[in-house]
């Protein structure tokens, strides 16, 4: 009875049970990366975060001084030939600082994101598929954490949690996953009715096999849409809260716990402020010129412009 109905769904043109994604889905996202591309921030933008992932990875191998042993006899220099960004208040190649400090801060933005996503696409396409009591719940918990003011919440937790930039990281993807959650559950209820979702339910496929591999797979563009732009935010936060003293802890070399050290020699030093600051200001830029491409070209409402 099975294989007479699967049949019966191809001849009508439908898509046979066990096709992860939607026909054309791969044809569009070839488009929009085409068009996301054409865009010269976009190219930039890709520049400065290969260079940014670049340092991060390969670190160590880029510079070879140490970024926590002080040198109390180079302290506070300016920006020259031998430390092509001066140093700080131990006598510490800001350079070198900033390069090792690439991984802490990137790390820190990209697991919260992996955090925020993991957590908040799973609540999403739950509550959209099953409904009923699943979707009133996880709603109602959404809701209540989109109800706090999101830089109070990420305090919150990561008091709870201990100053780290490990806690930090959970608590920035805790405030993430409320917004996939919303979108994968609008995307996932519009997605229930597909025809090749109705194959895969019609043909024995089980709820969530038929989650996992055909609804999950179309909801991987908004996902990866909402990511670019929240990785620019988690990167910001991250460095807020290691400014703040929350995230990472000196001596560590991350950006944000270097520019909350270079805020006192502001008129005497301004490099050890401004340096790192420039390096958090320029990846989240970066990150976001490319959320707002992908975002433009996504959208119905601006895709003529």
């Amino acid at each position: 009875m099975q294989t007479i109905m699967r049949q019966s769904i191809e001849v009508r043109g439908g898509p046979p049970a066990g096709e992860g994604l939607e026909p054309g889905a791969l044809r569009r996202t070839v488009r929009i990366w085409k068009a996301v591309l054409r865009r010269p921030t976009t190219i930039a933008s890709l520049i400065v975060i290969f260079g940014v992932v670049l340092m991060a990875v390969a670190g160590p191998s880029i510079v070879r001084g140490d970024p926590v042993k002080p040198n109390i006899v180079f302290m506070l220099r300016p920006p020259g030939p031998e430390f092509p960004l001066g140093t700080d208040e131990m006598g510490r190649d800001i350079f070198t600082r900033i390069v090792y400090g690439a991984r802490p801060t990137m790390s820190a933005g990209l697991a919260a994101v992996l955090i925020g996503s993991f957590l908040g696409t799973f609540l999403g396409l739950v509550a959209g598929y099953f409904g009923k009591v699943a979707d009133y719940v996880i709603m109602a918990g959404v809701d209540v954490l989109l109800s706090f003011p999101y830089f109070l919440l990420v305090v919150v937790i990561v008091a709870a949690l201990g100053p780290s930039l490990s806690s930090a990281m959970i608590a920035i993807g805790i405030w993430t996953a409320p917004y996939y959650a919303r979108v994968v559950r609008a995307t996932t209820m519009e997605l229930r009715g597909k025809p090749f979702v109705e194959a895969a339910i019609v043909t024995g496929e089980s709820g969530w096999s038929t989650l996992f591999r055909h609804i999950l797979p179309n909801c991987m563009p908004q996902v990866v849409v909402l990511s670019s732009t929240y990785l620019s935010q988690a990167i910001l936060l991250a460095a807020a809260l290691s400014f703040l003293g929350l995230g990472a802890q000196p001596p560590e070399p991350e950006w944000g716990a270097m520019t909350a050290v270079g805020r006192e020699y502001i008129f005497q030093a301004p490099h050890v402020l401004g340096m790192p600051a420039v390096f958090i200001f320029l990846t989240a830029l970066a990150f976001n010129f490319i959320g707002d491409a992908l975002r433009d070209v996504l959208d119905p409402r601006t895709r003529q412009l």
